[in-house]
């Protein structure tokens, strides 16, 4: 009996140096905390390491956004619960036609339960150009609201922002976090899962009192 293919597609956008993820925020520094001539003096010969250095703040790249972010007493990146972004079944809602991505994009929201709901959105393709940062496609607040009423274990988006960056309510920071629902953002790639069949992982680190933190988020098809 033949084994189907195992596919692991990573989602993410990496971290480099100086790179910009929502404009206005500081770049990433990545430095040299000990390097391999200075390792060299403490070891035998021929044997040698790197220490490097990161210095970014928690909305650096592909990032996820745990209730601490908005909400002063959810939960950190800490106290994530792990259910909700390892091993995930996916379903992956296309919207590459809209920017206003309204509640008409799901076709049964009854069936989004535990699930990781993935917006894909084609906005990923404009990463690293200006273009990325105008107009990206968000949900709106009557989407959210179906989305909160869905209980989904995650929602992730290819997006700048899950919200309209102009909108100062930030309706889907505001109550899908307000729900215990973590978001993703910035996420790519998302063409390449099917609707519905994907296994989705994305853990941050365990930082405490840290409501957002990059994350390797990947899928199995």
């Amino acid at each position: 009996m033949s084994v189907p293919t195992r596919r692991i597609i990573d989602l993410c956008h990496p971290i480099t140096d100086g790179m910009v993820t929502y404009p206005g925020f500081e770049p990433p520094k990545i430095t040299t905390y000990i390097s391999r001539e200075e390792s060299t003096t403490r070891l035998a010969p021929g044997v040698s390491y790197h220490v490097g250095r990161l210095e970014m703040i928690a909305n650096t790249g592909t990032y996820l956004d745990t209730p601490r972010h908005f909400h002063a007493n959810g939960y950190d990146t800490a106290g994530l619960p792990l259910h909700r972004v390892l091993d995930v079944p996916a379903v992956v809602i296309t919207a590459t036609q809209l920017r206003k991505i309204g509640p008409d994009v799901l076709n049964d929201a009854g069936e989004l339960a535990e699930h990781a709901v993935l917006f894909h959105t084609g906005w990923s393709r404009h990463w690293g150009n200006d273009a990325y940062f105008t107009n990206s496609p968000f949900l709106t607040e009557h989407l959210v609201a179906e989305l909160i009423a869905a209980n989904p274990a995650v929602v992730g988006i290819d997006s700048l922002n899950i919200d309209d960056a102009s909108d100062p309510k930030r309706p889907a920071h505001q109550g899908l976090l307000g729900a215990g629902i973590p978001i993703i953002e910035h996420l790519t790639a998302l063409s390449e899962l099917p609707a519905r069949g994907a296994r989705f992982t994305a853990v941050p680190a365990p930082v405490v009192g840290m409501g957002t933190m990059p994350v390797r988020a990947v899928a199995v098809v």
